[in-house]
């Protein structure tokens, strides 16, 4: 499928200057001046009083000496320790509460006088260089922009390195890396992606549909290690044959090409199901060997008694098989009856005994392009240029297709200085006998690798057109702008707030929004994790594939609800709905009616039921646990940071962890207890602990319990009190006093979300627009949607 046409030499003795235009850009906004000032006269005699007895030059808990730390604005470092020292003043969590209180007068003196001077030099910072710091596309980004630009599907995600979070978000300049290794590795995955683009344009997209019979499925039935469906009047049947791997693989079937392949299984039906009427399966492909054990989820089989066509689309690499089977653990073994070749001793015996299986009568597998075909390629790239005419002046076409290119790339008009290097490597390519295509790959490849490609470039201040229109898109879709933004920006009128409005609403109705809600959620709750750990078999025996999918499902489509709803922000932490699947609904034992085959459904909960809310999904809970046991601090650094929008600071490096007694004989409570008897430990654990025994009902796969190990153990107490004070019996009582505060969890919600829309964390003048934000959204209760759309209009968002 792909060319093996290499980077021409002219632009890989490039590459350097493209990494030194990188560097140069970076360090371009280093250089600014920021104002000096003089500390407050009540802030030495305040910290004489309170702080220097523990934060001298001699004990400096917490590895902080204010005695020797000078009132420098002009040092980004000290500048922020002491915007951390006014923040735990202000917060009250310094000095700590065994300790003497400053007085109410003392506060009133000292926290505006210091303030000032804090904001204003936070303030000159972020004028002269801007709160965003250039970055760069994040892997993600780069690989939908692409996507995008060139109308190509290959998954190009994974054959970049992981970026790193910063501040919870990939997006985050700050944790961004740059080196010679990472953009080449740009330019590897640039000229795997042209080439699939110029193939598919000049040659036509490869075609690939088959048909296969129950008959050709089970080929191979009878031999040893034999691990397919068995075939039986014209239908192909798999059973929970657990113990077997790969078990439902079915060897037939190998894709010829990697690629996106539509999948249909014709009249699926259930066998024997056990409840609601549904047997669920997994479809998965891969090599289905030992040696390549790896198995990638194609989709959740719900097989129901009335027989129907299921339908997927999946990513499959070349000459990987499908696995199809049973995957609820819930289900009870069945045998494997084809032990040897005579099979017909075992027709029907699995079936008779009252095993559930999943029954099909055939699948078809066609080779799919999602992201559009072959005319939409050769749009992408060549416009509506008639290639044999331009082969007869390809000078001046290559000059036209490079502009044209370069403007989409860049998310901006090129000037004619900007395009002169791409047009000259183009030039310098025909020169040397190369066709007008391949010259213009060449132009283009450069392009692809151009820090106007790779990167943000902004000016400090607010931001033209272009480029709050390329940072609207990224942050609602995670990839570059389309026809219709891009038009506005040009013609002037996205600043126009009923225009910007008019934006937001389209591109929030578009699909793909649900680029947002996949990354958005990734990374503020951390459901990239989801699969990160493999929950202990022994005591979690029915936690199986169907149930962590089904997970995911039901936090995303939370998420959207939430926001196209404009639902407020209480419901973060409480809500009447949740989105389950019968099976889902099984995993937590709560009673709710489903409609067979309709896959995740909403589902309305009474004020009683505790699984309401984020907090108390499968998915979270899951993701704040390791697999065996869980841990209130793992939990309430969580929901402190991501829910409560609290900033920890990190543990003292001499303190030991807790390590929760797994086989539930000591309860985590009683651990704590003693943990917290450190007065230096106390202080922030009287803020971590309280969401995470709240949540301590829950174990590491979701399942309510009472006791810890296995049922056997300590009884589980999740009672607690707010840092406040305010105390509460278990999760609902805690949801209750949170749902009450939801002008902290939209200043939460409001600032996750701009630092993930803008890649820079909050700055400590940032505080007053967030207010403004979250004011304006009141008379919607705050609103997710109304919170998300306060903040784009802001001029937060809008400056650099």
């Amino acid at each position: 499928m792909f060319c093996s046409y290499s980077p021409c030499t002219l632009f890989s003795r490039a590459l350097p200057k493209v990494i030194s235009a990188f560097i140069a850009c970076i360090l371009s906004t280093a250089s600014a001046k920021v104002g000096f000032a003089e500390p407050p006269k009540s802030l030495n005699v305040f910290l004489d009083r309170h702080c220097l007895e523990c934060h001298d030059d001699v004990d400096s808990e917490a590895d902080l000496n204010l005695w020797d730390l000078e009132f420098d604005l002009k040092d980004p470092a000290k500048l922020a320790i002491w915007q951390r020292v006014f923040e735990r003043i202000r917060d009250g969590e310094m000095p700590p509460a065994k300790k003497p209180r400053p007085a109410a007068a003392e506060l009133a003196e000292l926290l505006p006088a210091l303030k000032e001077p804090l904001m204003a030099a936070d303030r000159i910072d972020a004028n002269e260089r801007g709160r965003v710091r250039s970055r760069r596309l994040t892997r993600l980004e780069y690989e939908h922009t692409l996507h995008d630009l060139l109308g190509i599907d290959l998954q190009l995600k994974d054959l970049l390195p992981e970026d790193p979070a910063s501040h919870g978000f990939e997006t985050v300049a700050d944790g961004q890396q740059l080196s010679y290794h990472l953009l080449a590795r740009y330019l590897d995955v640039a000229d795997l992606a042209l080439a699939e683009a110029f193939d598919r344009a000049l040659n036509g997209d490869a075609t690939y549909a088959e048909d296969f019979s129950p008959s050709v499925l089970s080929q191979g039935i009878g031999r040893r290690n034999y691990r397919g469906p068995e075939p039986r009047n014209g239908e192909s049947i798999s059973w929970p044959i657990h113990r077997l791997q790969f078990y439902g693989r079915m060897r037939s079937i190998k894709v010829p090409e990697d690629g996106w392949y539509r999948i249909t299984l014709r009249d699926v039906r259930a066998i024997n199901p056990a409840t609601g009427g549904t047997v669920w399966g997994t479809l998965r492909s891969g090599a289905g060997i030992s040696a390549e054990p790896i198995l990638y989820d194609a989709g959740i089989v719900e097989a129901t008694e009335t027989p129907r066509d299921l339908h997927y689309e999946a990513w499959i690499r070349k000459g990987h098989l499908l696995e199809l089977k049973p995957n609820d653990r819930t289900l009870p073994r069945a045998p494997n009856q084809y032990k040897r070749a005579d099979t017909a001793v075992y027709e029907k015996r699995n079936e008779e005994l009252g095993f559930s299986g999943i029954a099909h009568s055939g699948i078809r597998i066609e080779r799919i392009y999602p992201n559009g075909d072959r005319a939409a390629v050769r749009k992408n790239l060549f416009g509506d240029t008639d290639l044999e005419a331009a082969r007869k002046k390809p000078k001046v076409a290559l000059n036209q297709l490079i502009a044209r290119f370069a403007h989409r790339a860049f998310r901006r008009p090129a000037t004619e200085t900007q395009l002169a290097p791409y047009r000259e490597i183009s030039q310098a390519a025909l020169a040397e006998g190369d066709s007008l295509e391949e010259a213009l790959r060449a132009g283009y490849r450069a392009i692809l690798c151009s820090p106007r490609f790779l990167a943000f470039i902004e000016k400090p201040g607010q931001l033209d057109d272009y480029a709050l229109a390329s940072r609207l898109s990224y942050a609602l879709w995670v990839s570059m702008p389309d026809w219709k933004l891009t038009q506005a920006a040009s013609e002037g009128r996205l600043r126009d707030p009923k225009t910007f409005d008019a934006q937001i609403n389209r591109m929030l109705s578009d699909a793909k929004f649900e680029r947002f809600i996949n990354s958005y959620g990734d990374q503020w709750l951390n459901l990239k994790e989801i699969g990160f750990t493999n929950p202990d078999r022994g005591q979690f025996p029915t936690f199986d594939p169907v149930v962590q999918e089904s997970m995911l499902q039901e936090t995303r489509s939370f998420l959207r609800e939430m926001i196209q709803s404009d639902r407020g922000a209480a419901g973060i932490v409480d809500s009447d709905f949740a989105f389950w699947n019968e099976r889902l609904a099984r995993h937590y034992e709560v009673d709710a009616k489903f409609k067979p085959g309709q896959g995740l459904q909403k589902v309305s909960l009474h004020e009683k039921n505790v699984r309401g809310g984020l907090l108390t999904q499968g998915a979270i809970l899951k993701v704040t646990a390791d697999g065996s046991a869980t841990s209130p601090i793992v939990r309430g650094v969580f929901v402190n940071e991501r829910i409560l929008g609290e900033h920890l600071a990190p543990p003292p490096p001499d303190v030991p962890a807790i390590e929760p007694d797994i086989r539930g004989a000591v309860s985590i409570r009683d651990q704590l207890d003693k943990h917290r008897s450190n007065e230096s430990c106390y202080s922030c654990h009287k803020t971590i602990d309280p969401p995470g025994l709240a949540l301590e009902n829950f174990d590491p796969v979701g399942k309510w319990r009472t006791h810890y190990g296995l049922g056997k153990g300590a009884a589980v107490d999740a009672a607690g009190a707010t840092p406040d004070g305010e105390r509460f019996a278990d999760i609902l009582a805690w949801k209750k006093i949170y749902a009450q505060r939801d002008e902290q969890l939209a200043r939460a919600f409001t600032e996750h979300f701009l630092t993930y829309a803008t890649g820079a964390p909050m700055r400590f003048s940032d505080h007053a627009a967030v207010d403004e934000i979250v004011a304006a959204s009141k008379a919607s209760d705050y609103g997710l949607q109304t919170l998300m759309k306060a903040t784009l209009a802001s001029s937060i968002f809008q400056q650099k």
